[in-house]
């Protein structure tokens, strides 16, 4: 089946976008302020070379997610195995980090931990959704 643009579902698009803005809000401070930022977020001690990586990886998805606006259903499956594979390898990082009481287990990694579930189920469920297509 050769898909085209008018496959891929707007509320898809429109779930890229809000995910290119959620990228970046955490990647600008990420790369240019991350002690400060992450310190007021509760963390105890703060790698930036390790924190400018993490921002690195959300500037490229987040980017690339806009780019990937009008792209077609194959880009889009293709974009959503790899946030699936990021927000699952993420959660998996995050629960063994309160699990070893990481930074004192502020709310912050608690409230980044929900963030990456819900964006992993929602890439599963539109995964699902747009194989049928």
């Amino acid at each position: 089946m050769t898909a085209t643009q008018s496959e891929v579902p707007q509320a898809l698009r429109k779930w890229f976008l809000i995910h290119f803005v959620v990228d970046f809000i955490f990647a600008i401070p990420l790369m240019f302020a991350p002690v400060l930022f992450l310190s007021r977020l509760g963390w105890q001690v703060v790698d930036p070379v390790a924190s400018r990586l993490i921002a690195a990886a959300l500037f490229g998805i987040g980017l690339e997610s806009l780019l990937s606006y009008k792209a077609s259903v194959e880009t889009y499956q293709g974009m959503l195995n790899l946030k699936i594979i990021w927000s699952l390898a993420a959660i998996t990082g995050l629960i063994i980090s309160l699990l070893q009481g990481s930074q004192g287990r502020p709310i912050a990694l608690w409230l980044l931990l929900l963030i990456f579930i819900f964006f992993n189920a929602l890439w599963l469920y539109w995964k699902v959704k747009i194989s049928r297509l």
